[in-house]
């Protein structure tokens, strides 16, 4: 595949947040994007989709009309999700459940419906996204970093597989990034006042939407996500966000685990 050739990309959720800011910049860029999500705007500047990622129907059908259209699928970026917050012990098994259909399995869902597409073809990219927290467990937000923890090895593993086919996959782990995930955040039916942990629960969660308020403009992801598109020979994993939180990343092997956890439940103010 020429790098300096235009792609067609399909990204998933592409109503909001990340994938919205994907969708647009590489439109604007001359790129073919298909915006998938479950409720596809009405004034993108982008072809839009209808595509329920908790649905495999929804998923190969999607794929196909983007196939017969353009006969060909280069990009696919994985950026549905959203995020459960309260203590693991006051989340159902249902809502565990739900987050995982949605970031992981869905995630897994259009892998599966985009790789014999890009396996035909011998080329294609895979971009999906992971964070932070799916490298490090965050307080109160266990059940979207065990989905991003899924996320980052289900990448790493089909890196591996794919590549002998020309199938490049790549992990963007992003840090606090301004959208409007803190606004729809989910939280545990159980999280409730009358929960043992009602108290830390909402001062670190008032410390991580504090956080996620003073994060990076999604347009940064955009842009690193065509720097991935256009390499030719992209690395396995991306980190982006703010600097302290990139930084706090790579320093994390060569730090004393103790002294991490410290520095995270001092962080968090968690006895």
């Amino acid at each position: 595949m020429n790098t300096s050739q235009p792609r067609a990309i399909l990204i998933t959720g592409a109503s909001s947040g990340i994938g919205l800011a994907c969708a647009t910049y590489l439109q604007q860029r001359g790129h073919t994007v298909y915006g998938a999500s479950r409720h596809p705007r009405t004034d993108a500047p982008f072809a839009t989709l209808h595509m329920d990622v908790t649905d495999e129907q929804s998923v190969q059908e999607g794929v196909q009309a983007i196939v017969q259209q353009t006969n060909r699928l280069d990009v696919a970026i994985n950026c549905a999700g959203f995020g459960y917050a309260g203590a693991v012990e006051d989340h159902s098994v249902a809502e565990a459940q739900e987050q995982m259909n949605t970031d992981f399995f869905g995630t897994f869902r259009v892998c599966r419906a985009t790789l014999p597409v890009m396996r035909q073809q011998q080329a294609g990219i895979i971009i999906n996204l992971g964070s932070i927290a799916g490298m490090v467990g965050i307080p109160f937000t266990g059940l979207y970093s065990a989905a991003k923890f899924a996320v980052t090895g289900l990448t790493e593993a089909l890196r591996f597989e794919a590549r002998s086919y020309g199938v490049h996959v790549s992990l963007i782990c992003t840090g606090d990034v301004r959208t409007e995930f803190a606004a729809n955040r989910r939280r545990a039916q159980a999280a409730q006042n009358s929960s043992v942990y009602a108290e830390q629960f909402r001062t670190t969660l008032s410390i991580l939407e504090k956080d996620e308020h003073g994060g990076i403009a999604p347009i940064k992801v955009a842009q690193l996500a065509e720097k991935i598109i256009m390499s030719e020979s992209p690395r396995g994993v991306y980190t982006i966000g703010p600097a302290f939180e990139v930084l706090a990343m790579h320093a994390r092997p060569f730090v004393p685990a103790r002294f991490f956890e410290w520095a995270l439940r001092t962080y968090y103010r968690l006895g």
